[in-house]
């Protein structure tokens, strides 16, 4: 039996260079593992805790499954759907809410980082926390443990959700017997945290990323925005500490990136450095960023891959949302 692995992005941004890195290029490496049965998905319903422009939605959650496309996603092998187009995932949602003791929902990361935030600047607690932020880890635990997720790849940031979808899970056998399968997060340790262009994490929060589908126009002067140090052309450079090599090897071949090893430690001048850098991630991304604008200007084409996945994925979701029906005695419909 191959196991079930699933990776979903939530819509609120465009798709930037970390994005990719630290989620979408790993979780695309799964799709020809064929042990695994991958489940992707546009979590737009998440994108709900921040979002209320109608027009910025849709966007952005076509953008989101352009961008799986683009980069070179199959949905043909893979099941790969809109979040909002399976109601199975809601309704198991708040099956698993009456399951949901508070105190861990008051336990959880983001909520307790508003909280504290709000104590700190003197405001009532929970002062700006929607219910749909203060439930998240409930839907994304239904998102999990519906399609008997074994893996979760995650961010360090997020070993918590999937631990409360492994709590929740636990209540529910424990009185109903083995229903749920028990989920395992996945981290990659391999996978670098991307720096931005200021040297920080590249985050919207720092707004120093760079957009994966940028114009090579603009691209370039992002690129050339990237901050670096003091050294002269000649003067060697440890690639390590170098924002530019950082993005540099993500996009280039081992050859090229021994190379440029080779260069900076012997001495390249930055301007050259960040040429070579657009360069390589230029010509990595052409053929990307042009099927990305395909699907973009053809979303009738998007809502027919997507739709076609949501059927895929209720025909999984739907036998468990029925056994857990009737185990609580809640009425099946046919």
């Amino acid at each position: 039996m191959k196991k079930t692995i699933l990776t979903g992005i939530k819509p609120t941004g465009r798709v930037h260079l970390g994005n990719y890195i630290g989620a979408i290029k790993p979780a695309l490496a799964q799709a020809s593992n064929e042990a695994l049965d991958p489940v992707y998905f546009v979590a737009d319903y998440h994108g709900l805790t921040k979002i209320r422009d109608q027009k910025q939605m849709q966007e952005l959650s076509y953008g989101i499954a352009a961008t799986w496309l683009a980069l070179g996603l199959d949905p043909a092998k893979v099941i790969f759907y809109r979040q909002s187009d399976v109601p199975e995932i809601f309704e198991l949602s708040w099956i698993l809410a009456c399951f949901s003791p508070k105190g861990l929902m008051n336990r959880a990361h983001a909520y307790k980082a508003i909280v504290d935030k709000n104590r700190m600047e003197d405001r009532e607690e929970d002062d700006g926390v929607n219910m749909g932020l203060f439930t998240y880890p409930i839907l994304m635990a239904s998102d999990i443990l519906l399609f008997q997720s074994q893996y979760v790849p995650v961010g360090k940031d997020q070993i918590q959700h999937v631990e409360i979808a492994r709590d929740l899970a636990t209540a529910f056998n424990h009185q109903f017997g083995d229903i749920f399968t028990m989920p395992n997060h996945i981290v990659d340790e391999n996978t670098s945290v991307l720096p931005g262009l200021d040297g920080r994490k590249m985050s919207k929060s720092y707004h120093n990323t760079i957009p994966l589908f940028e114009e090579p126009t603009k691209l370039k002067k992002l690129i050339n925005r990237i901050t670096t140090d003091s050294t002269g052309p000649s003067e060697p450079k440890n690639p390590n500490d170098s924002t530019v090599f950082a993005l540099y090897k993500e996009f280039a071949s081992k050859e090229q990136t021994v190379n440029m090893r080779k260069r900076f430690e012997e001495g390249i001048g930055w301007g050259e450095a960040k040429k070579e850098l657009f360069l390589v991630m230029n010509d990595y991304l052409t053929e990307p960023r042009e099927t990305f604008r395909y699907y973009m200007s053809h979303k009738d084409e998007l809502d027919r891959i997507l739709e076609e996945g949501a059927k895929k994925a209720r025909a999984k979701a739907q036998p468990l949302l029925q056994e857990v029906k009737r185990k609580l005695g809640i009425r099946l419909h046919t």
